[in-house]
């Protein structure tokens, strides 16, 4: 008998150390914001803006992330009606950079919706 109250109590301390090891996770709420532009100038003015912004705050910020341009290309005939081989191409490029705010307060959230940014630049904010 005392065989197995010796292995019920390895049993029982081998679960309560695999129970103790996986502590909760904290809860941290970010901020994703996600900007894109067609001018990759204009659009790094307007992170530092949004970087800015968020310091003045006291708040964690990683990024600005680049993240790959996106590129459209298309291929156009020159002449409407012959000379199928004469094609011009053009391309649109689309610049992306990503900005995690970590723990964002009620202040910094008002102050990036506040915030005015040059035109051709679209922000897309997610909260995680």
């Amino acid at each position: 008998m005392k065989t197995n109250t010796k292995m019920e109590e390895k049993i029982i301390k081998k679960t309560s150390k695999k129970i103790a090891k996986v502590a909760p996770k904290e809860v941290v709420s970010k901020l994703r914001i996600r900007v894109r532009a067609y001018d990759s100038k204009i659009l790094d003015a307007s992170v530092k803006q949004i970087i800015d912004t968020a310091l003045r705050f006291d708040v964690k910020v990683l990024g600005p992330i680049p993240l790959p341009t996106e590129i459209k290309k298309y291929t156009v005939n020159r002449a409407s009606f012959v000379y199928k081989n004469a094609r011009e191409q053009f391309e649109m490029r689309v610049h992306k950079r990503l900005i995690d705010i970590i723990s964002p307060s009620a202040k910094v959230v008002e102050a990036l919706t506040n915030l005015s940014l040059p035109s051709g630049v679209n922000i897309d904010v997610k909260m995680i």
